[in-house]
């Protein structure tokens, strides 16, 4: 957990990557549970026996549950102390660039690209590099928006 004790602690990071988090696991069952949940059930992630025969040889997660994921990446890396709350503004850019196999380990490269004032508070502009343990390439690159309140 990298933290900071104020936000213009955090600021003072802009441009730079800001930690690299540990690998966690993207299961069957929390793809089925994400399919459950945005009624999204096509095969290619639900379906492990036919999967078996397609272009991945297993399931693969959807790619908004790889996306989803960065909330927890993020809560479990970062802390700014000075902060009343901080919420999910947006996303300025999002590409899927690999599939996540079920059973794959995913981390996050996080750089903070910005800081800029805003009523109450700071926005931060990031830059998510998402990595698959032993890929090649990243599976995903976000630029997320966080508002922090003081």
């Amino acid at each position: 957990m990298k933290t900071f004790d104020t936000l213009a602690e955090l600021a003072a990071c802009a441009g730079q990557e800001i930690v690299v988090t540990d690998w966690a696991p993207v299961t069957q069952q929390q793809i089925n549970q994400f399919a459950d949940a945005t009624d999204d059930h096509q095969w290619i992630h639900v379906d492990t026996e036919r999967a078996k025969a397609g272009p991945f040889g297993t399931t693969i997660a959807h790619g908004y549950l790889t996306l989803s994921l960065l909330a927890g990446f993020f809560d479990r890396s970062i802390a700014v102390k000075d902060v009343r709350m901080g919420i999910n503004y947006g996303l300025n850019k999002v590409r899927f660039m690999a599939p996540v196999p079920a059973g794959s380990h995913l981390r996050v490269r996080i750089e903070l690209l910005s800081m800029e004032a805003i009523e109450g508070g700071q926005q931060a502009a990031w830059k998510c590099t998402i990595e698959r343990e032993g890929a090649d390439k990243p599976v995903c690159v976000a630029e997320p928006l966080s508002r922090y309140y003081l």
